[in-house]
């Protein structure tokens, strides 16, 4: 397989999408939906890779630059349809080898099968070759005309087909080959005469066809590959069918996903043999789950890392790392720049920022760390604050190791505790606690007798304790 160039159209307005954002850069499954493509083309490994541009011409370019670095781009100012912008693509230049054009709003397409369509087109050495496939509900797209000895004829758009015509079920991809030196001297011939008045890269088949040049109809197996993006309606289609592709690939590589149904995993997530999936979960970006995790039920993870045998239970986690056998939730937030060591817990109701938890050390429950660093073996009681901030800056929390913080501790950073110390439940600690020393930070209580009697008379607290005095 060898491949000069690809273009890949992404011109469009993308009008029923209805959106100020540029349909191709809509994502499904981890990926824009000219991300996909563009990662399909990558299996090629093509010389040149070509975008045309035109809707929201900022936005695509600098998002093709993020993804595709390699990548350049040719602005389509005016719309004049896929033969035109193959024409801008092919300015000044002839390219000597195969030139692949594609859509860039088909997610669904394979680098596998671009290997495979490449290959029958350099096999057979034709000057021009067009991906099909057989679509049970062929409305919207161009029909594929074979002559009698069931070779490609031309391919008709479906405003410019006959009645007869469009009841055939072969279509057009939008994928083509072509022998670039022909398609460059073909390309120049075509006109808009037509229902849209647009110039079609399909004409350039009949052109090819008409000089006597061999020209190919390869079908591909799955339909569902060349289907396209046109709405919100269609984006979903491609989403619900990426999610069941993804899923399969990764329960045939050895991982239980208990209901694939609602189980949504990014197309640049990983995860291992042994890892179970519960129903609600979604692994998102570049998430990485090792052996023997649990993720689920109804948990988001996106771009973390989850060591083997974690198991994280309805919660959700942003750019986290989980240590190997650590555990999470349920109803935990972990936020970026977490850090959990082997072992180590948050549980119930805990949120955590930007901070380090140590080897088997403990968050149980209804508890906040933000822009800290624990150590090993420490156990942090319920309702524990860490104070990070002052109303301007954030302030950071050292806790050493096998340290215990009573329960209703504050602490107000920027603070250290050291190794082996406590804290009194209910304190505000606002210094330093020395290694093995007991900080507490509260007032001594001070009992008002017959304080409710006095401001609260007649209430049923009035009443309860009248009732106490009486019985004692």
């Amino acid at each position: 397989m060898a491949v000069e160039t690809v273009i890949v159209l992404a011109a469009g307005d993308g009008t029923r999408m209805k959106s100020s954002q540029a349909k191709v850069l809509h994502s499904v499954a981890g990926r824009s939906l000219l991300g996909h493509v563009l990662a399909a083309v990558d299996e090629v490994n093509p010389s040149k890779i070509c975008v045309v541009v035109g809707a929201n011409r900022t936005s695509v370019e600098e998002h093709i630059a993020e993804i595709s670095p390699s990548a350049s781009t040719v602005f389509q100012e005016k719309r004049g349809g896929t033969g035109h912008a193959t024409q801008l693509a092919l300015a000044g230049s002839t390219p000597k080898g195969t030139v692949l054009v594609l859509a860039g709003d088909t997610p669904m397409l394979t680098g596998q099968s671009l290997v495979a369509f490449l290959d029958a087109h350099n096999d057979g050495k034709f000057a021009a070759s067009v991906l099909t496939a057989e679509h049970p509900d062929p409305s919207g797209y161009g029909r594929i005309i074979r002559d009698d000895s069931n070779e490609l004829l031309r391919i008709v758009e479906e405003r410019d087909a006959s009645d007869d015509e469009r009841f055939i079920f072969e279509i057009n991809s939008g994928v083509y080959a072509f022998d670039g030196a022909k398609l460059a001297t073909a390309i120049g011939k075509i006109t808009n005469s037509n229902a849209q008045s647009e110039l079609y890269l399909t004409d350039v088949i009949g052109i090819l066809k008409s000089e006597g040049e061999s020209i190919a109809a390869i079908m591909l197996e799955d339909f569902t590959e060349i289907l396209g993006v046109n709405d919100r309606v269609q984006l979903a289609e491609s989403a619900a069918l990426l999610r069941d592709r993804i899923n399969e690939h990764w329960m045939h590589e050895g991982v239980t996903i208990i209901d694939p149904t609602t189980t949504w995993i990014d197309s640049t997530a990983s995860l291992s043999t042994d890892v179970t999936v519960h129903p609600g979960s979604a692994i998102l970006g570049t998430t990485t789950i090792a052996t023997g995790a649990v993720i689920g039920p109804r948990t988001t993870l996106t771009d973390c890392v989850v060591k083997e045998g974690a198991a994280v239970l309805e919660s959700i986690a942003t750019d986290t790392v989980i240590g190997e056998g650590a555990t999470v939730g349920p109803f935990t937030y972990l936020r970026s720049g977490t850090v959990l060591g082997d072992s180590a817990k948050a549980g119930a109701f805990v949120e955590m920022k930007n901070s380090t938890i140590g080897t088997g050390s403990k968050v149980p429950h209804l508890s906040y760390v933000g822009d800290a660093t624990i150590g090993d073996g420490t156990n942090i009681g319920a309702a524990t604050i860490f104070v990070n901030y002052d109303g301007v800056d954030k302030h950071h929390t050292t806790v050493g190791d096998h340290v215990r913080i009573g329960s209703d501790t504050m602490l107000v950073a920027p603070i250290s505790i050291g190794d082996g110390a406590y804290t009194a439940a209910g304190s505000v600690i606002t210094e330093d606690v020395p290694a093995g020393a007991i900080g507490v930070g509260r007032a001594k209580q001070r009992n008002v007798i017959g304080w409710v009697l006095r401001k609260r008379a007649g209430s049923k607290s009035a009443q309860a304790a009248e009732a106490s005095e009486k019985k004692g």
